[in-house]
């Protein structure tokens, strides 16, 4: 099965969905993500861009929300805090300083720049 995502003119995720293998071949039977996209606006309009589950391009798999950065082909979530910047590697956001790994569930506190630890 392959993924297709919907996103709108700012590149934004409206949906995903699921087509199967044999509805994205070309005439040598190699899938191919041109006719995927095509084949989903036919069926219901819109711009789409293929997304892969297991992650194995794109950097993570698209969801409702996300955005889909051209630049570095990755589908990215939203900013969750103003001072975290992304890894443009990775598709993922980056807290300031690295999470403490001991083993205890943290929290990022934006105002003091600090992971705090749950209670």
């Amino acid at each position: 099965m392959a993924h297709f995502a919907e996103v709108d003119d700012n590149k934004i995720v409206l949906r995903v969905i699921v087509v199967d293998n044999s509805d994205i071949l070309d005439s040598n039977g190699n899938e191919s993500e041109e006719i995927g996209k095509e084949f989903c606006a036919n069926l219901l309009g819109g711009n789409w861009i293929q997304t892969s589950y297991n992650k194995s391009f794109r950097k993570n798999f698209a969801g409702t929300g996300m955005l889909y950065k051209q630049d570095i082909d990755a589908f990215i979530a939203p900013k969750p805090y103003e001072s975290w910047t992304l890894n443009s590697n990775s598709g993922q956001w980056e807290a300031p300083f690295p999470k403490p790994e001991d083993g205890k569930r943290y929290d990022w506190h934006e105002e003091d720049q600090e992971w705090v630890k749950r209670i």
